[in-house]
This record gives C-alpha cells, structure tokens and sequence, in this order.
C-alpha cells in the first residue's frame, strides 16, 4: 500500500534531457518535438489536463485546494482557447514565474518554483511539442471558484517574492552525474515536494530541495486531499524504487490511490537510466532512525481469534494480505513492514480501506489488483481493523481513532457499491457468545482445513475455497440460512441426510479426503459454527444472496475461449498450468483447479454449470473493489461457461463412491460420472 504521491493540482512533468540522452539533440523542430513529446509523457500532462471523457490537453479537471476548486487549463495550441498564442518568452514566464501572456498570476497550485529549475533546452522542447505535436481544442477555461480571500490574485505577487521561482538548478559538484541528474529530475520538473513536502502556513513548501537549514523537511511527507504522501527520503534501495515506478510495486508496497495514474500514464515509460538516477537521489536522503523499517514478527494466533479486532482482520483482510501480514508474492502486497501503513498520519490507509483502490496497469503487469471498499464497515470497526494492522507483526504505529475515520470518511462522499440485502454476519460478533471458543475454532476449520485436518483433507482446498470467507459471502455458497435446511432429502445420496452428512460429503468430494466422526469435537464446532452463521432464518425462508447464481443453460460452452479466459482471468491466481499457488512454507494460498490436489469428479465444482455460476459470481476475487472480497463481475454466462469447461474437464482424481450416487435418478447432465 506504499505510495508515491501524484501532485493532485496540476501537471506533473518529469525531465528527460539534462546531461547526456539517447534522443538526437540537435536544434531541428522535429527533433525537439519527438523529445517535448517523451517530456509530456513523463510529465503525465494527460493525467491533469484532460477531463474524464474530454479531449487530451484540453483541460477542465477539477482540482480541491484548502482555498476553494481550480480547474486545470486549455494547453492544446487553440489560439482562442488554449495557449497556442504565447511566445516561447510567455510559455517560458508562466512555467518559470506563475504569470500567463496576459499578465495575471497563476496560483502556486502550478508548481512553477519547481519548475524554475528546468534547463532552457528542456523548456524549449516541451514548449515546441506543445505547439506542433498537440491537436488544438478549442475549449474554454473554466473558471476558479476560490474563496475570499484567496480568490483576489494580486496577493500572489507578494508570495512569488517570498516563495516564488529560483534559477535553474545548478550542479552539486561533490556528486555524481547519476545523482544530480536525479536531483534535477525530482527537484524540478518532477516536483515531487508538491505532494511530499510539508506546507507552511502561507501554503510554501518548507524546503525545496535537501539543502539548508530546512533541508530535513525536502520530501518528508505531507497530507493532500485526503491522502497522505509518504516520506520518500531513503525510502528503499534503488533497485526496489526502479520496480515501484517502472511496474507499480515491489515486495514492499503497491501502488494505490491517483498514484496509480502516476505510474500508468507517466513512471512506466521513463528509461531505466532517469528511473536509477531518481532512485539513486532519493536513497540518499538521510532518514531519522525513528522511522527506519522495524522487523517483521510472528502474531500469537491469540491476537488473531481472540480479539474484535483480530477476527475482522480476518474476515475482511487475511485473504489477500494472509493471516502473517506478508501478502502474496507480487499480487496483494504485505502490510507487515508497510511504511505507508505505520506512517504517523494515517490518512492514506484509512482513505483506500474506505473507497478500494485498483493498481496500476503497465507494460510489465497488465493485471490490475483491486481491494473492496469497505466503506459499509462502521467507523468503529474500520479503526479497529487499521488499529490491528498498524500494530501487528512487528508493526508500531499510533492507535486510529473513530473520530479520524469519521474525518476522513466526510471529505470523501463515498457511494456504496453493494446493493445486495445480505447482510454479512461478523466474525467478531462470535465473541458475544458464550460458547466463543468453539465458534472460532468452527471459522478456523472452515478456513483452514487443511491444516488442522491433515487427515481428513486429501488436497490443496479448504471449505472456504467454495465457501468464501468460511461461508459468510453472498452468492458464494454462503452458510447464512443452511443449517437450518436439515435434515433434508438429498437426490445424491437419495435419502435424508443431516447437515453432519452434508460437510462430510465436502470432505469427500471437495477435499477428496475422509469423513469426520460425527461426534467429533471438530465436527460439533464445524455444525455450531454453521448454525451462529445461519442467523434467524427458518426451513424453506427466503434468503438474499443464498447459493451460487445460476447460467443460462441453453447456452454451448467453448472451452478454447475457456483456455484463453483461463490464462487471462485465472492464472495469476491458479496457475497457469492449475497448479495453484503456494507460500514460502509451501501450504496453499489458492488452491489447485485441477490435478491430483484439486477437487474429485465428485465435487460440484466438477460440474460445467455448477463452476460456471461460482465463476461468474465470485472470480476472480482481488481484482475489483466490490464489498467483501473484490469478486467477481467481470465475466457473463458465455464467459463464465466457457472457462468452467475448459478447467473442469481437466484430469482430476476419481471419487471412489461415485457408483453409489443417485441411486433414485436425478443426476444432472453435466456430472462427471
């Protein structure tokens, strides 16, 4: 969840041309519009000048300040609209002094003091891009809607000569080449400290670069618009900084928030040289002790089940980020150590569990990761679940507080995306029961089969593996209202059957393994589990968000574009070959599809339609930013039914018992057997 923080504000535009680059530098037009062109990508202009769904360069994004709303201007070169009126001289004042052809002042929302440090080369090759390489728009500005005082520009003139533009930036001559060219890059054009430098009471950066008296503040975090920008002074090595802002994560961090944008639309495409010089600066800004990584810890398990605060964790968190904190090997990224996360300020943690966040797409990883909204959570529970992280496996950072979430929640005008009337029972509600411990242990075996079960389970599943989050998600599979349904007639079995026979027929087939003993104190908190989940409904009641969903069985599935649906949707997860994922112990973070540790031809999952309609509903999970598990909606029917037949039909163990299913009719055209 680590971030590098995107200026909300205005253009970020990173520099390509100081010291030697690989593009031809000579004067010729074309020339230095190929290279102004490569600046506006690295710059991420697009990102702050183009409205959703407008034309590029035109302008008309809405910016928040603390001061009132501005909204970002008309670059293309329209000579009514736009600036293709100005002289270089012109472009250059507003870039380097915050004042336009016409002779007001810009606000310091336009980060023209960092940009005072460009070369007049690159100034002259953005500038020429910007006339000749940009389609003109005629679109007219928007105006500014600043409050008063700060809607009265002329006071402008007084900051400009307290905190306005310097010279162009001038070498360190005890550095290297690498490091001033990465210091140029961040200083100046890149502006990094417009985000990640704290402000002063007139709205200045209290330092702009690492020198003098203030040096220490020069990009040492600050809190924009509801986010806060991390401290990037010696933040990783430099080869863990190149892999952040070449592909939008590392073993550390991913990027979240409109950092996302930042990556996809301008880091990705820096070369390696300029990534290894930034990275290179950075790492050599010198950082308190105090905030220095602490070492990852083991949790007690006590502190998992035994706390509100723990088993929401669990509930809501420890599929994708594991119940250790570590994450999962470039796909969900590890909390333990997570400097964004033990950040003082907590804003930024609060601000994505509150909305989601998608990564970033790139060259490198096409795949985007989501994390749900959690905004339906209460505040009380968000503060707890954070509070948990924030002081778990070795983790040390202040509590978070309701009144903080409730802050934060207030500036974002959240809209729910779940419009489902299920209502998800609370993991954390089970320590209000008297029989609590065997409630949790009855979650634990449903989430964790395998491991208390080594017996009993013959494969990589658990019973959440269907059941998601041990039965508590709707539409897959969930247990709310189950128990309550038997005893009842099973056409398989063809006779009643209790909810005993039930979970060990998923033992079975599911888990290609052995039954439990009725008796058992497994299979006693396994049904009392089930039967806290199953709530106040009765045999027979209604239920929101009961069973799988259901296919259009009239459609003809295509397992070739199943194939192709598998290694896209399906094999970050599972294998490109089935064969799942595993930790670094080597149990399973999500299960084999098919193989001899994946579910028997007994199992529903083996059935076309049955897998489809899971499929559809629920895969694949972490991937979107729906409540709880960020499942599904990507595929329809045809989709869906097309990848269930590709991996279903896939070789699997036999179930010995098949012989004595059905023995009253009633088999479905789609069993395997």
């Amino acid at each position: 969840m680590m971030r590098f923080f995107k200026t909300i504000i205005f253009c970020v535009a990173f520099s390509h041309s100081f010291f030697s680059f690989a593009v031809d530098n000579s004067s010729s037009t074309e020339s230095s519009i190929k290279r102004g062109e490569y600046l506006s990508h690295l710059g991420d202009c697009v990102a702050c000048h183009t409205e959703k769904g407008g034309k590029v360069m035109a302008g008309g994004l809405e910016l928040k300040t603390p001061f009132g709303a501005l909204y970002s201007t008309n670059i293309t070169p329209d000579k009514k609209t736009g600036i293709g009126g100005y002289s270089f001289e012109q472009f250059d004042k507003a870039m380097r002094r915050g004042v336009t052809a016409d002779g007001h002042n810009l606000y310091p929302a336009m980060p023209y003091p960092s940009y005072s440090k460009m070369s007049v080369e690159d100034m002259q090759s953005l500038y020429q891009y910007l006339m000749h390489g940009v389609l003109p728009v005629e679109k007219v500005n928007i105006q500014s809607q600043m409050k008063w005082p700060y809607n009265m520009r002329w006071g402008l003139s007084f900051w400009n000569i307290l905190f306005g533009g310097s010279k162009p930036y001038q070498l360190e001559a005890s550095q290297t080449q690498q490091w001033n060219r990465g210091a140029y890059i961040v200083q100046g054009m890149g502006h990094c400290g417009s985000c990640h430098t704290p402000r002063g009471l007139l709205f200045q950066e209290k330092a702009m670069s690492q020198a003098g008296s203030n040096g220490r503040y020069f990009l040492s975090g600050s809190t924009v618009d509801s986010w806060h920008a991390v401290n990037l002074r010696n933040l990783w090595t430099p080869p863990e900084i190149v892999a952040f802002l070449k592909t939008g994560r590392n073993q550390h961090a991913t990027a979240y928030g409109t950092m996302t944008e930042v990556i996809g639309l301008s880091t990705q495409h820096f070369t390696d040289e300029d990534l290894t010089a930034i990275a290179v600066y950075l790492k050599s800004l010198s950082l308190d002790e105090s905030n220095q990584a602490q070492p990852i810890i083991a949790l007690e398990k006590s502190q998992l089940y035994k706390s509100k605060n723990g088993l929401a964790y669990v509930q809501f968190c420890s599929t994708c980020h594991r119940n250790d904190g570590k994450g999962v090997s470039k796909i969900f990224p590890p909390l333990a150590g997570n400097k964004s996360i033990l950040s003082d300020d907590p804003t930024s943690v609060i601000h994505v569990v509150l909305s989601g966040w998608k990564s970033a797409a790139t060259k490198t990883n096409h795949r985007i990761v989501g994390m749900p909204e959690y905004g339906s959570l209460g505040d009380e529970e968000l503060a707890g679940i954070i509070t948990f992280i924030r002081s778990s496996w070795g983790n040390s950072a202040s509590e978070v507080s309701i009144n903080q979430v409730k802050a934060v929640r207030a500036q974002l005008n959240l809209t729910s995306q779940d419009s489902s009337k299920f209502v998800t029972p609370r993991f954390s509600n089970m320590l209000e029961k008297s029989n609590s411990g065997q409630l949790v242990y009855g979650m634990r075996l449903m989430a964790e089969t395998g491991t208390l079960l080594p017996d009993h389970v013959g494969n990589s599943l658990n019973c959440s593996s269907c059941h998601t989050n041990a039965g508590t998600v709707a539409n897959a599979s969930p247990f709310v209202g189950v128990a309550a349904q038997f005893p009842a007639y099973a056409p398989r079995a063809g006779k009643i059957i209790d909810l005993e026979d039930r979970i060990n027929g998923c033992f079975k087939r599911s888990m290609n393994g052995k039954a439990l003993e009725k008796d058992s104190s497994e299979m006693k908190a396994m049904v009392a589990y089930m039967k806290w989940v199953n709530g106040p409904y009765k045999k027979d009641e209604q239920i929101p968000g009961r069973g799988i969903g259901k296919i259009d069985k009239t459609l003809i599935p295509n397992i070739e574009n199943g194939r192709v649906i598998y290694q896209a949707q399906c094999a970050v997860c599972h294998g490109s070959n089935g064969e799942g994922v595993k930790q670094s112990d080597g149990r399973y973070v999500f299960p084999m599809v098919w193989g001899d540790e994946s579910f028997n031809l007994g199992a529903g999952m083996a059935r076309t339609f049955t897998a489809a309609a899971f499929i559809k509903q629920n895969m694949p999970m972490g991937h979107n930013i729906k409540f709880p598990l960020g499942q599904g909606g990507s595929l329809g029917d045809q989709e869906a039914l097309d990848v269930a037949e590709y991996f279903a039909h896939m070789a699997r163990p036999d179930f010995i018992g098949k012989d004595k299913d059905w023995p009253n009719g009633g088999k479905p055209k789609d069993a395997r057997y």
